[in-house]
């Protein structure tokens, strides 16, 4: 294995990565609340989080990742207060939450192929888990972790002596209400729901029977609960529950990497860790990694201010899913990113310049790729130190701008060679190894034009011969209706996409 460092929130360093196993690497990515579709910032989480999983394959690590699909439980608040947003995409849409849950996440998974992202070993739904979100639940009012108020099962910090720790949170300068909004019943401000009640006079799309061995003496009595049928009390799981469960359950009670952005460190992040550890007694988490904002022109995303760019949006304008994940690697994980249509639309230029490239490898004659002759021979490129090089950025904390300066630099040599002057075999080496640690696509988006337009290129070029210039344009113009362009250099004539 490559030595590969990661910034680790954990450690507030860059430390070099050693997983529990060898060669095998447990990682779980905060996945989707599927109650709208996801905007250019959400995207960005992702394209980061499958550049890491594509990097661990290149390095030779088998990896097992789960990424979660919240469709309960998450509230607008951090406070655990206010509406499940998967409620309130249901009144606004006119669905069922269990409605709105189905809609978003195909629409998610549509993105995702689209993206190119690599599938997740499990990528599981919150309301798939319910009854080991409550066994965990259970575990922590056994250890004496627990405590009941009227909305909810709470879990107190303060028999967590490292709760702050993580966040570096200095708990004792926040008043109730400065971090999270005032609640009476709270034994401190800070402490979080495990599990809600459904309100009373309520009832909610997605809820579920409050097991009576999760609830204090007074039981059935609970002030403020809805109870159901004979007395039961209704509730739902808390946002940080799920993820703790799910993480615990499919990869074990300690995990190599847990990823998600900046915000979530000081509340959900801190939160799982709490509930985690109280319960299992061990670490769990080893590497902590934390991606950026993306702003929109320099401010935040926001719906409200019509910035809340989707993938449907930059259709509308021209663009594609593989123009926003350029766009993405052009920023390092761990910096703020800014999106404006300008910036995208430059890194649309800067993928079709590589695509270029990529189409090279169909105008290589085969003559010339005696690799036992071409592999080692200076006036040749050979793509091993390119590789080197990319290897070494993304190793580096995953330093995608790093590794697309190098690719620059590399296809700027190919194209100003000739085509007896590249290595096929290398090229088509260098073009495989940026699809598997940038998914970019290369290869897929330029395939070999058919017969047809080959034959239009050896009229052409005959033409050429014989200084039939107004034959040569004609074949020109006709080549490009079929979205072929041409291009003549000093050494050849070069064919690309439109």
């Amino acid at each position: 294995m490559k030595e590969m460092k990661l910034y680790n929130t954990l450690t507030r360093s860059l430390d070099e990565f050693t997983p529990m196993s060898p060669d095998r690497v447990t990682l779980y990515t905060c996945g989707p609340t599927v109650y709208d579709y996801l905007h250019v910032g959400n995207w960005a989480t992702y394209v980061y989080w499958d550049t890491l999983v594509r990097v661990l394959k290149f390095n030779g690590y088998e990896v097992e990742r789960v990424m979660n699909i919240t469709d309960v439980g998450h509230l607008v608040s951090d406070a655990d207060d206010g509406e499940d947003k998967l409620e309130k995409g249901a009144r606004r849409d006119g669905k069922t939450a269990w409605e709105i849950a189905e809609h978003y996440t195909d629409a998610f998974v549509r993105g995702m192929h689209e993206f190119g992202l690599v599938a997740p070993e499990h990528m599981v739904r919150a309301t798939d888990f319910i009854p080991q979100q409550l066994a965990l639940v259970r575990t922590l009012k056994e250890k004496g972790y627990t405590y009941q108020t009227s909305d909810g099962i709470y879990f107190d910090t303060s028999k967590f002596p490292r709760y702050a720790d993580f966040a570096q949170l200095d708990l004792a300068a926040q008043k109730a209400g400065a971090r999270v909004e005032a609640n009476s019943e709270k034994r401190q401000p800070w402490d979080f729901a495990l599990w809600k009640f459904t309100e009373p006079g309520k009832r909610r799309d997605m809820e579920w029977e409050t097991p009576e061995d999760l609830l204090d003496s007074h039981g059935r009595e609970t002030p403020g609960a809805a109870s159901g049928a004979a007395g039961v009390i209704m509730g739902f799981p808390g946002w940080h529950l799920e993820c703790s469960t799910m993480a615990m359950e499919l990869l074990g009670q300690t995990i190599d990497i847990h990823t998600g952005g900046i915000d979530h460190i000081p509340v959900h992040h801190t939160n799982e860790i709490a509930q985690s550890e109280a319960a299992s007694g061990v670490q769990f988490a080893r590497y902590w990694l934390h991606c950026n904002h993306l702003k929109i022109d320099g401010g935040k995303i926001s719906k409200s201010l019509g910035n809340g760019y989707t993938m449907a949006h930059l259709k509308e304008r021209g663009f594609t899913a593989m123009d926003l994940r350029m766009f993405i690697l052009q920023s390092h994980y761990q910096s703020e990113g800014n999106f404006s249509f300008d910036i995208l639309a430059a890194a649309r230029n800067r993928l079709k310049n590589w695509r270029d490239v990529a189409c090279l490898r169909h105008q290589i004659h085969d003559r010339l790729n005696d690799d036992t002759k071409r592999n080692d021979a200076p006036q040749y490129f050979s793509p091993q130190a390119a590789i080197g090089a990319m290897r070494e950025a993304l190793n580096n904390n995953l330093n995608t701008p790093e590794a697309l300066s190098i690719i620059d630099e590399s296809f700027s040599s190919i194209s100003q060679r000739p085509l007896d002057a590249i290595y096929r075999t290398g090229l088509v080496e260098l073009l495989q190894t940026i699809d598997d640690v940038l998914g970019l696509q290369l290869l897929d988006s330029t395939p070999d034009i058919n017969d047809d337009a080959k034959q239009l290129l050896v009229e052409r070029r005959r033409a050429r011969d014989n200084k039939n210039w107004v034959r040569s344009d004609e074949l020109r113009d006709q080549l490009k209706t079929l979205g072929i362009i041409m291009r003549d250099t000093a050494y050849d004539t070069i064919w690309t996409y439109a």
